[in-house]
């Protein structure tokens, strides 16, 4: 009987094997955002009928860099600075979360890409947290401040009702009318654009459209690398449009939660802003598309990008916040001593 059992055993491993082998994917770069996302010539389709699936922990292969990354199809499926293959579209995408892959790979159009099975299932439960759904219906949430991602910024000595945060009111979604009303209704002056190009923004039209043809409204086009010198010297930029200009100011990128979260992050902080302000300001726009509550893993495994983003400004046990950020944007921003006084001035 248990030599018949071992043997039956034998069997199962010698059909299971070829179950647990999984071809290599092999593909070229076929295009490279503006945010250096890659788009890779392989379906998503054929991975997936090769046995990849999210969840998974591949090795991650793009010219002569290589990483660990779990498949997934949100950026946010993974840490700031972490690399994710993405299964959202048709073909397969490679992106870093708050950064540029193309640049960190040292890739471009044409560049050789391998996807190689690492660990099946590796980053299951992690992603199951981390995924996050919303739908584009008003009537799904509670109040068009929240539909918007509308709020204004309360930390720190920031003026009440001075500094606005929503999404994008010239994107042309469902959002995009909720976001102009609240910014009319608000008595927005300013607005820094953290995602369009300034040509994008001729067609604007309703209240934020008036602003923009009053050369109210300073578009950056920005990536998403919140450290890198494209976003620092566009920073430098709309910071000096807060300045020269009055208020309320109304800061947003598309959806109001990434590059604007961390921009906003960072005058709060030069605001004198707490941690725990902080967080609360940033988490309430993933409260308000997603509805993650305070007390959960999947909160506190987004919030951790703000507690590393107060660690990459340099704040720690012998720099206060606030002086973190004050001499990121003198050191790294480019502002004068003066100007970010004045920045604060602006604000407070």
């Amino acid at each position: 009987m248990q030599k018949k059992l071992v043997s039956l055993l034998i069997v199962l491993v010698l059909v299971m094997a070829p179950l647990l082998a999984y071809d290599t994917l092999e593909g070229t770069i076929i295009n490279v955002s503006k945010y250096g996302n890659i788009t890779i010539d392989v379906l998503v389709s054929d991975a997936q009928e090769a046995g990849y699936a999210t969840g998974d922990i591949v090795t991650l292969t793009a010219g002569s860099w290589s990483s660990p990354a779990p498949i997934g199809t949100s950026y946010s499926d993974v840490d700031s600075g972490s690399p994710i293959v993405r299964f959202a579209g048709e073909y397969i995408e490679a992106a870093i979360n708050y950064g540029n892959f193309a640049k960190v790979s040292g890739t471009g159009t044409g560049s050789p890409v391998t996807i190689e099975m690492l660990e099946k299932e590796g980053y299951a439960d992690e992603y199951i947290i981390r995924h996050l759904t919303r739908t584009e219906n008003r009537e799904d949430y509670s109040s068009d401040e929240v539909f918007a991602n509308f709020r204004s910024v309360k930390a720190g000595d920031i003026k009440e009702n001075w500094l606005y945060r929503s999404c994008n009111p010239a994107l042309g979604d469902s959002r995009a009318p909720y976001a102009d009303k609240l910014a009319e209704e608000a008595g927005i002056k300013t607005a820094i654009n953290l995602a369009d190009s300034q040509e994008a923004l001729l067609g604007a039209g309703g209240y934020y459209g008036t602003l923009v043809q009053n050369g109210s409204v300073i578009a950056l086009n920005l990536g998403v690398d919140f450290f890198s010198e494209s976003f620092t010297e566009g920073l430098n930029k709309g910071f000096k449009f807060i300045i020269a200009n009055e208020g309320p100011y109304l800061l947003h990128c598309n959806e109001g939660k990434d590059r604007a979260g961390l921009s906003a992050a960072l005058l709060e902080a030069l605001c004198g802003a707490s941690e725990e302000e902080i967080i609360a300001d940033y988490m309430q726009s993933f409260a308000n598309y997603f509805g993650t509550e305070p007390g959960t893993r999947q909160y506190d495994a987004i919030a951790k990008v703000i507690t590393d983003f107060l660690s990459n400004l340099g704040a720690d046990d012998d720099t206060t916040i606030q002086e973190a950020a004050e001499n990121y944007i003198i050191s790294k921003i480019g502002l004068t001593k003066a100007e970010t006084d004045a920045l604060k001035e602006s604000l407070t």
